[in-house]
């Protein structure tokens, strides 16, 4: 299958649609609590890319309470949600970014650098690069989490994974460009990750991570 050059996230009517029935993703919790699983036990600063209405990053705040943290998007109905959900606090920075674009080289080091179903809607090759800003991005021992919509290894499993979301193949989100776990934890590989590893995964939906390794260099 051809890779969509559509993303519609800039569209609040879509953003909307998702937020509407997000909570409604199977096995999402058992996602997160992997993801959770496998935080630095000292985490003083997080990085959360395609933040959307901040769910996983109250989730990792609420495990690390101390951490502060900066939450990345550029919906504008994400980012109202954002700045609601942490107007009182003032350890989470908001950053309006566009992830087909690079990092902002001036947001800083981090312990962690965690997302969660919204880099799949990146081209291969951003997605790729995106991994590279991660890693330079990392303090030496720093863990990047991905919990992910990956590509089914067939159709048939594709069309199993639609079903079990109650999904007609004609209503799939237009701006998914999906790729399998073993590719992408190949460029985790080979951009120096080590630990690389999917930790959790249910049909399309995976938890894949790597480590910067201590003494590894930007």
């Amino acid at each position: 299958m051809a890779e969509s050059n559509i993303n519609l996230w800039g569209s609040p009517g879509h953003a909307i649609e998702y937020l509407a029935k997000a909570d409604t993703i199977p096995h999402r919790t058992a996602g997160e609590s992997a993801l959770l699983e496998f935080l630095p036990g000292k985490l003083s600063r997080v990085l959360d890319l395609g933040s959307g209405d901040g769910r996983l990053l109250t989730i990792v705040k609420l495990a690390s309470p101390s951490a502060s943290a900066v939450a990345v998007d550029f919906s504008p109905p994400m980012l109202d949600r954002l700045r609601a959900r942490f107007a009182d606090d003032p350890s989470v920075q908001i950053v309006v970014h566009d992830l087909d674009e690079p990092l902002p080289t001036s947001l800083g080091e981090f312990d962690a650098v965690v997302s969660s179903f919204a880099i799949h809607h990146l081209a291969h090759n951003r997605k790729r690069a995106l991994f590279e800003e991660v890693f330079r991005l990392l303090t030496p021992g720093g863990v990047f989490l991905n919990l992910e919509h990956v590509a089914s290894p067939t159709h048939a499993l594709h069309e199993r994974f639609l079903r079990a979301l109650n999904v007609e193949p004609g209503d799939e989100d237009p701006s998914n460009k999906l790729l399998d776990v073993e590719a992408q934890l190949g460029w985790l590989r080979s951009i120096g990750f080590v630990d690389v590893d999917c930790h959790w995964k249910w049909r399309e939906l995976a938890l894949l991570a790597g480590t910067k390794c201590n003494g590894a260099r930007v």
